[in-house]
């Protein structure tokens, strides 16, 4: 009999899978424009992401084990025309963006403590082909020291943000303000910044059959993991007000390096470099590997080109390996060195990944209202408060996803175009390919079916699907 997994292991993988790099530059972004005040902003944040761990646990109760998620959530409550438009946006584009982002900040890290003949962008280059190759054939070469990492990129940033806040650094204190704001007008429009402080504990979930009393220890662990994870980057701030100042702290484009190095001269930016270079190659590997099952999966329900169904001789969906890898190197070139490059890409991930945090709670009230009997172990409290405030919230967040017009603006119209392409290609692909109504929810026990093999193969054979 396998052991279960425990609360402690719930959280540990909660944190670990939401703590990377790119948060740091938003906590540095978001610190560096407003002061320690960012804190409230992040309480803000990490309340609503709380709303959504809620929402997801009970559509896990309501579909346990399934491995696709919200994408057979939504297709139970809403249909496929959102579901395909949400998947490939709201966590393909989302991803892979936000992955290569994470390379790009690995790159200028690498870049600024090593004096190796290598272009900046090289860095990202060589790490993805190299997690490439290790994926297409079937090695999991980090999976042992995954969370070795995550404990040395959160204990770093705990010991570093404690030495920083307690003034017991080697580097020379700034004597600078608290806060540059000092109203809540200029407060809860961060809150969009730092919203990606808090984006991922949901990965939880797919995890959820191997916890012991999952009902409980699920939505609780992602919850301590998010209250941990706001303790620790507030620690963090109050570190940054001691050794660096605001203004190079928000135009960094890796602001843990600028701190390390500030804080404990070169042993800390050297420290900062190398946890951080673990973390992120753990982390690219993780989502080389689980986007590419991703796409297999949805090949596997038609609703992605057959080729990312194709396996190789290690039965490592190869295709989708090499279109994930490509992507996230091309997201590492476009961002590379520049942090006003890396903030915006980071602020227009949020967008797509809030765009699938409103479809869950979209889902919870559909299916409370569809399926009020069907048996749920856990059920978000405080009836559909907690879905309304979620939506309220986050629709807020992207109407203020940045404090600079123009910037807002170029966000809006970058996440537009991009959905309204998805929304094309989703309409046509639903109707002609997947030969299905467009806007008509697939029933329950049929979405659940979809996880075993031969559905596609059994449509196949009666020629509804070619």
């Amino acid at each position: 009999m396998e052991k279960k997994l425990g609360l402690g292991s719930v959280v540990s993988i909660s944190v670990g899978l939401v703590i990377a790099t790119s948060c740091l530059v938003s906590l540095g972004q978001g610190a560096g424009t407003i002061g320690v005040v960012f804190i409230f902003a992040m309480i803000i944040a990490c309340l609503l992401n709380m709303t959504t761990v809620a929402s997801l646990s009970e559509l896990n109760a309501l579909m346990p084990n399934t491995t696709g998620g919200l994408a057979q959530y939504t297709l139970v409550s809403i249909g496929p025309f959102p579901t395909l438009i949400s998947m490939v946006g709201g966590y393909l584009i989302c991803n892979t963006l936000s992955c290569g982002v994470e390379a790009s900040i690995f790159s200028y890290a690498m870049a600024q403590t090593f004096t190796f003949p290598i272009p900046s962008v090289g860095y990202a280059l060589i790490m993805s082909v190299i997690v490439m190759i290790a994926n297409l054939y079937g090695i999991d070469m980090f999976a042992k020291i995954q969370n070795l990492v995550a404990f040395l990129l959160v204990g770093s940033m705990v010991v570093m943000g404690i030495i920083g806040a307690l003034g017991l650094g080697t580097g020379t204190q700034v004597d600078q303000p608290y806060y540059m704001a000092s109203n809540l007008s200029e407060i809860v429009p961060m809150t969009a910044v730092a919203f990606w402080l808090f984006i991922g504990a949901e990965y939880v979930i797919p995890v959820s059959k191997d916890v012991k009393n999952a009902k409980r220890n699920v939505p609780l662990g992602m919850i301590i993991g998010l209250i941990l994870i706001c303790a620790m980057q507030s620690i963090m701030v109050f570190g940054f007000h001691n050794y660096t100042a605001w203004d190079d702290l928000a135009n960094s484009a890796a602001p843990h390096l600028l701190y390390g190095e500030n804080l404990l001269g070169s042993v800390g930016k050297t420290w900062m470099t190398l946890v951080a270079a673990l973390a992120v190659i753990s982390t690219q590997n993780s989502t080389v590997n689980g986007l590419a099952s991703i796409c297999q999966g949805m090949a596997k329900m038609n609703m992605m080109p057959q080729v990312f169904a194709k396996t190789n001789k290690h039965n490592v969906p190869y295709v989708g390996v090499i279109f994930i890898s490509v992507s996230i190197a091309i997201f590492a070139v476009l961002s590379d060195s520049s942090s006003d490059m890396i903030s915006f890409l980071i602020l227009v991930g949020s967008v797509f990944w809030m765009v699938s945090y409103i479809l869950a709670h979209i889902d919870v009230l559909i299916l409370r209202k569809r399926l009020p009997k069907a048996p749920r172990s856990f059920k978000s409290p405080m009836g559909i408060a907690l879905q309304i405030i979620g939506i309220v919230g986050t629709v807020y967040m992207i109407l203020n996803i940045s404090t600079d017009p123009t910037e807002r603006m170029q966000i809006w119209v970058l996440t537009g175009v991009t959905f309204l392409i998805l929304a094309i290609y989703a309409f046509f692909w639903i109707k002609y390919k997947m030969k299905r109504p467009v806007f008509k929810s697939i029933p329950l026990p049929e979405v659940m079916a979809m996880e075993n093999d031969l559905y596609y193969a059994i449509r196949k054979n009666r020629g509804i699907w070619r």
